[in-house]
This record gives structure tokens, sequence and C-alpha cells, in this order.
């Protein structure tokens, strides 16, 4: 069995009972960072007898056949990354497809993420949100990463490093408006736990007034459909695309006032304006 553990992203009393006796009982772990593992086991006065095996982003590939060949050998194996659960932005993805191709049962111990931690503790909505991951590290290929999310309506979460945080945050802005609300999570449920919350504006002054350290979470609000504001030379151009994949005025101005949440009275008016010859 591929057993897939949560580990406390910060206070280790997060534990469970369950992933106590499951490292316990354990006879091969693929550990992030196996002198992390050995100090959360020091941490939580466990004692195991198992078989570290390395397990991190730069190995992950070379590491499947290995670990698979000990799954099919009828022995279970427990993965476990530094904080948090395995695949989510961690190795653990390939392992668990791996796992699944030869029919092997995968098991997870439910605990701690940080991306809920996160999504709870922003004030944001949490009916729908989506997590992005980490945004790209150059510049080019970041601002094209935060331009497709602009128009996401859904909470977003994403996880970013101290030393880039500025960066992504200028960037956020310049895609979502710096009046788009946020909140930046920092070492949640550590000691020195920090939440600020506000514009992105905001976010970005206090991520320049001091050195920031410790693991970061982002959390975004959604766009609001109800915010954008459309010319009347942008209404007709979206008109005229639709006309040109084969739909009928009438069709069309439907569609346009649907996806973009804008009166059909408004897209009428701005059609009959380009037919008087007034735009465009």
């Amino acid at each position: 069995m591929l057993i897939l553990a949560c580990l406390p992203i910060g206070d280790v009393r997060d534990v469970s009972a369950h992933l106590i006796q499951v490292i316990q009982d354990a006879k091969y772990v693929a550990a992030e960072d196996s002198r992390k593992f050995s100090r959360l086991c020091q941490e939580l006065n466990i004692k195991h007898n198992a078989k570290v095996i390395s397990f991190f982003e730069g190995n992950e590939s070379e590491r499947l056949i290995e670990l698979t060949t000990i799954l099919k050998s009828q022995k279970d194996v427990l993965v476990v990354t530094d904080a948090g659960a395995p695949g989510i932005s961690d190795p653990g993805y390939r392992l668990i497809r791996a796992a699944l191709a030869e029919n092997i049962q995968v098991k997870v111990l439910p605990g701690p993420s940080a991306v809920t931690t996160a999504l709870l503790l922003s004030g944001l909505p949490t009916d729908r949100f989506c997590f992005e991951g980490f945004p790209p590290r150059t510049k080019g290929a970041r601002s094209k990463w935060f331009n497709e999310l602009a128009q996401q309506e859904r909470t977003i979460i994403f996880f970013e490093a101290p030393h880039r945080i500025v960066e992504s945050l200028m960037d956020a802005s310049e895609s979502f408006g710096s009046d788009r609300n946020g909140a930046i999570c920092r070492e949640m449920s550590k000691h020195y736990e920090e939440v600020v919350r506000g514009p992105i504006s905001e976010l970005i002054t206090w991520a320049n007034s001091k050195d920031i350290l410790g693991e970061l979470t982002i959390v975004i609000e959604g766009f609001d459909p109800g915010s954008r504001e459309f010319s009347e030379e942008e209404l007709i151009k979206l008109v005229l695309k639709q006309e040109a994949a084969g739909e009928s005025r009438k069709e069309a101005i439907v569609q346009v006032a649907k996806e973009n949440a804008v009166s059909k009275r408004v897209v009428f008016d701005a059609m009959v304006a380009y037919k008087s010859g007034d735009k465009i």
C-alpha cells in the first residue's frame, strides 16, 4: 500500500495519533527531507525502524522504479514531505500515478493543509476556490500567468517564496488591479504566525516594509463580473467576433451580454450605433 501522510505545517501538536502509529510501524519511508523527518520524530518522541529513502523534486523520477518495486513486493511505503500533503506542490503525484498503474492501493492520512488553512484565515469567499501552486519565476511567464487568472471568479490561492513576493504582488496588481483584496499568510500555526489582509496595493507596501522569512501562502479575491466595464467599441467588437464565428446578430448580442454580465439593451444600443455608422 502507498500511504500519503499529511504532516503539520507548523505546530507539531497537529499530528494525529493515527499518523504517529503509522510512522512507528513503517518499514519504508519516502521523505522529501530525511533530516526534517528525523527532527519531527524527535519532537514527537517517536522511534521508528524504517528505511528512509530520499524523495524530493530533483530525484522524484529516478526514485519511481525503486519505490514501485518495493510496493509490488507487498510492502507499504509511507510518503512524507516537509509539511502538508504529498503531491500538492511537493513530490508525490508521479508516485501515486505509478502505484495506481500497478493496481496498488493508495491511502491518505488526512491532516493539515496550507491551502485550506490560508483560505479560512483570509476571510475571502470559501465556497469556490482554486489552488495554482507557485507562480513562474521569470517576469514574462509570471505576468502571463497572472493575466490568465485575471478573470477567474473563484478565490485564488498560491504559494510564493519570500524573496519573490514583492515581484509577484506587483505583477498580480497589474493583472488584477491594485484594489483587488487579498491576504498574505506567513508561518501558519507557528509561533510567529502573521496574516496581512487588504487590497493588493497594501500587501505590496507591507512586503516592501520588511525582510520576510518563512513560508508564504497568498489568497486573492476572485474576479467580480459585475465590476467589469466595457466601452461601446469593445462591445461592438465582441458581437462582431461572435458573428464571424457563425452566430446571427441577435444570438451574438444575447451571448455577449450573458458572458460579460452586461445588459442586453446596452449591447443592442451599441450595435444600433454601429449600424448607423456612429461607431468603429
